[in-house]
């Protein structure tokens, strides 16, 4: 069997990376930067870091900030627009997964104008042409945007998130900079953190799992259960180790795919407008129960990452230490375990969108919409 493995062509990691930023620009010969960032990190701040770098270096770029906690079709619609309108020739995305997976659908759809509908890149898309020149600087230690070929859209008229999958859509270089992070509140790096979890978890024990993305999930899934109650507090080392945890991961998750939680989160996102890592942390402790009978020693594996001693255990035990070391982190920094908006009378339909959705094949317990719709319950 042969596997795939794609990465970024550059990435630079460590406090003050974001400080290469105009070498790289000046070094490819690039004449305007298309920013694509969230209005919040304009508000406090945060893409203040990287312009102030391009002003100093008298670098010219415009910014797009249109953009949603969950990017709808018309955010990359208005962005293709703006882009076309700008006459930029690359383009620098910051924030977490809604910047970058806005930025990567435009800088697609720029060089693939055929895919201007967005909903055609459902799926693996079959673009012909690599996205515009992108620079990928994260602001949330999380969802690994900088470091995937994936990106999630939401399609607001029809209540579904849809996940494009697509080997030219992984940005050009990743600035992984631990002090564009600091800024975030608890609860969002708590639940940022959390998706990262979920990552590294589904990518360890997914259906195409093989031997080098396995090692760096459970390298992923060490340094978020060290890390992250740590950088919930703000602490720098705790930052820079989610930092370094969420882009392990996302090396590795990229390349193999994900599972139902990341389905039902995604469900969960689109009907009742969810936090992504919210609700992944709620589903993630869920789904690995429903899994555990098909794991083989994986779960001892995980346990082991998140710090429990296993001697003496037996297969049992270890599975249930597993999923109650993830559970009690995601209760120990703040995420809720269940959601008072889900009702009844939606499951049909969450069950049948997580099970239409992306990730669900990749799961290594073969489901269906009735058992789907039984894990959701267990959110009630």
């Amino acid at each position: 069997m042969v596997n795939r493995f794609v990465l970024n062509a550059i990435s630079y990691h460590g406090k003050g990376a974001i400080q290469e930023i105009p070498g790289l620009v000046s070094a490819k010969g690039f004449q305007k930067a298309f920013i694509a960032t969230d209005p919040d990190l304009i508000k406090f701040g945060v893409t203040k870091k990287v312009t102030d770098l391009l002003d100093a270096a008298h670098m010219a770029y415009e910014i797009y900030s249109d953009i949603k906690p969950n990017p709808t079709i018309e955010n990359v619609q208005s962005g293709v627009a703006a882009y076309q309108a700008s006459g930029a020739d690359y383009m620098i995305a910051i924030g977490g997964g809604s910047s970058m997976d806005t930025g990567k659908a435009i800088g697609i759809i720029i060089n693939n104008p055929e895919f201007a509908d967005v909903r055609s890149l459902e799926g693996v898309a079959p673009t012909k042409n690599r996205t515009v020149f992108t620079i990928a600087v994260p602001t949330t230690a999380g969802t690994a945007a900088e470091a995937t070929i994936n990106y999630v859209i939401t399609d607001v008229e029809r209540k579904r998130k849809f996940v494009c999958v697509d080997t030219n859509d992984i940005p050009d270089i990743a600035i992984v900079d631990p002090d564009m992070m600091s800024s975030m509140p608890k609860s969002l790096t708590a639940a940022t953190g959390m998706d990262a979890l979920t990552h590294a978890i589904e990518g360890y024990t997914t259906k195409a799992a093989w031997a080098l993305p396995d090692c760096l999930n459970l390298e992923a899934i060490r340094l978020i259960a060290k890390n992250l109650r740590n950088a919930v507090e703000n602490d720098s080392e705790g930052r820079e180790g989610m930092a370094l945890g969420q882009f392990v991961t996302g090396m590795a998750f990229s390349n193999v795919g994900l599972g139902i939680a990341h389905s039902m989160a995604h469900t969960l996102g689109a009907v009742y407008d969810t936090p992504h890592g919210v609700a992944c942390a709620m589903m993630l402790p869920i789904v690995m129960e429903y899994n555990a009978e098909v794991t083989g020693d994986k779960f001892k594996n995980i346990a082991e990452a998140m710090g429990v001693d296993t001697t003496g255990m037996d297969q049992a035990a270890y599975r249930k230490a597993a999923i109650d070391a993830v559970r009690q982190l995601s209760i120990d920094v703040g995420i809720p375990t269940k959601l008072p908006a889900l009702k009844e009378e939606d499951l049909p339909f969450l069950a049948e969108s997580a099970y239409a959705d992306a990730c669900c094949p990749g799961n290594p317990r073969e489901t269906n919409v009735e058992d789907l719709k039984d894990l959701f319950r267990k959110l009630m």
